[in-house]
């Protein structure tokens, strides 16, 4: 198997996963217990187990959903040519038996001979053509499509040979998206070149070659995975003689269910009571991982206030607006009074432990120290000739990106609302909706973001970049070269100073606004095993990785 000879440049710690209370109870076993499911070769098979969320699946046709919930459970079930072991943020050959730049702008990789899906049809090269041609061909604005910007055709010129061809070469993060979520394989057999496929037909061809195959499905209720005894990549046979996935409408059942032992894990997402809570009872486990999650708004440069297609529309006064926004808010108090310090403040786009990453927001707004300050927000708009208060209808979004979203945003709300400068309507809306109105609808919207692969990039090019996932009406021609430009840089202190001038840039036009990061977290029961093998900085929750005594 080919070492892939790029050098990853993911900089974020990795040691800090750490169990926060121990003790022992067995909770009643899971349904379907007295399954068997396969083990593959290698795999050590436990009992099975049910892992608990609030993370809801938008879809499972990985061209239709770029979300943490849809992409988890994508991640059990379809193969990637390349992705990380537990435990390592590191990308490696997985479902790829090779992998390596060929010529600069050309990533070749080949498959093993032989390979067939869950139902009996061949996997080959004809099949990864096909799924990065439709993701293209697609480009559905809530699917993943944009993290292909650099790709300009994919060839396969024999049954087992794939050869990427890129527009711009020496891409430092091309092996990374490979590993992210535009990079499940799907059966060219099963998925249509150019529309979306629903889940149900998904899973009654059961098109899957990953650790696991889905054995059942309710969307967002159970689904029910067994083991795939045909995957023969990189993470190996599960752990576990079989896997369930079991969705809450919200955090308090999901407390109370992995504190009576109904369920083995509980992640995303637990209110940080909730954790503080859990971490002292001796029935369960806390886990914490490396945090790469940031909070951020959102503003829609079209329909915000004086935003391009209103009647009011002024450039000028946008700016005002969001600068203005930017000056009022208390991250301190956000972090402390609403997440107990589980979140800590964000003053940049990218999170402080990433090579490259600034903290531009602190100097230019508010107090000058990273604190609000009413009266240089007062000042920008009234020197920008804008009438106070001004009305903002800002949305959040509770079921997905926590319950505690409602203390946030009423909390926001309350600053921006001090000094009689803004009028702020606040409204919420369940996740499905919310995923799907966001883009033409709200103004100015609340957005979680995990990194798809561990590099400063995930946290650029999906944002800024001009074929950008938020649809934002956010152009800017200069930062989308620089962005282009560090993909592409080697040398890392040339690719620094890019990645300083375009977070210097956005920090100035405020596309999004940042507000906290945050770390992983997953609760356990105490004799379940495996989880803090997969809190590493790939934040990829790897049911695999997780087994437990019985």
């Amino acid at each position: 198997m080919a070492t892939i000879r790029r050098r990853l440049s993911a900089a974020i710690a990795l040691g800090g996963v750490a169990a926060l209370a121990l003790t022992a109870c067995t909770g009643p076993a899971p349904s379907g217990e007295d399954s068997e499911g396969g083990s593959g070769e290698g795999g050590a098979s436990s009992a099975p187990i049910v892992y608990g969320t609030t993370d809801k699946v938008t879809s499972i046709d990985p061209a239709g959903s770029y979300d943490n919930g849809s992409f988890m459970l994508m991640n059990q079930v379809y193969p990637l040519l390349l992705n990380s072991a537990p435990g390592s943020a590191e990308v490696e050959p997985d479902l790829a038996e090779t992998a390596e730049f060929t010529s600069p702008n050309e990533y070749t990789v080949t498959l093993p001979e032989g390979l067939t899906w869950a139902n009996g049809n061949t996997l080959d090269s004809a099949d990864v053509k096909h799924t990065f041609d439709r993701q293209l061909e697609i480009a559905d604005p809530n699917g993943p499509s944009s993290l292909l910007g650099n790709l300009e055709s994919v060839e396969a010129p024999d049954t087992t040979t794939v050869v990427f061809t890129l527009k711009e070469g020496d891409d430092q993060t091309f092996p990374q998206v490979l590993s992210s979520p535009v990079g499940p394989i799907v059966d060219d057999e099963t998925f249509p070149a150019d529309e979306l496929l629903p889940d149900e037909d998904i899973v009654a061809a059961e098109a899957f070659h990953g650790q696991y195959s889905i054995d059942s499905y309710e969307k967002n209720q159970l689904v029910n995975l067994v083991p795939f005894d045909g995957y023969q990549g990189l993470l190996g046979a599960p752990k576990n003689s079989q896997a369930s996935i079991k969705y809450y409408a919200d955090s308090n059942n999901l407390k109370l269910d992995i504190q009576q032992g109904n369920i083995d894990v509980a992640a995303r997402a637990l209110t940080p009571t909730d954790v503080e809570d859990l971490s002292g009872d001796d029935n369960v486990v806390v886990h914490e991982g490396p945090g790469g999650e940031l909070r951020y708004m959102v503003f829609n440069f079209n329909i915000m206030p004086f935003g391009a297609e209103t009647d009011e529309a002024d450039e000028e006064k946008s700016l005002a607006v969001r600068q203005a926004m930017a000056d009022l808010l208390d991250r301190e108090a956000l972090s402390e009074q609403v997440y107990k310090g589980t979140y800590t403040p964000a003053y940049g786009f990218i999170p402080k432990e990433f090579e490259g990453a600034t903290e531009p927001l602190k100097e230019k707004y508010g107090d000058g120290e990273g604190g609000p300050d009413q009266d240089r927000a007062a000042e920008r708009l009234e020197a920008a000739g804008v009438e106070t208060p001004v009305a903002l209808n800002l949305q959040y979004n509770p079921d997905h990106y926590g319950p505690s979203s409602g203390e946030e945003y009423a909390l926001v709300k309350q600053h921006l609302e001090a000094n009689d400068l803004f009028t702020v309507n606040l409204q919420s809306t369940e996740w499905v909706t919310y995923q799907q109105d966001r883009i033409d609808s709200y103004p100015v919207y609340q957005l979680g973001w995990y990194p798809d692969y561990s590099d400063a990039d995930n946290y650029l090019s999906p944002f800024f970049a001009i074929e950008n996932f938020l649809s934002n009406g956010y152009v800017n021609e200069e930062v989308d070269q620089l962005i282009a430009e560090q993909r592409v840089t080697p040398d890392e202190a040339e690719r620094s100073e890019k990645l300083g001038q375009i977070q210097d840039i956005v920090g100035e036009e405020l596309s999004t606004l940042p507000l906290l990061q945050g770390a992983q977290v997953a609760v356990s029961s105490p004799d379940v095993a495996g989880v803090e093998d997969t809190l590493d900085a790939s934040f990829k929750f790897r049911l695999g990785a997780v087994s437990k005594e019985g």
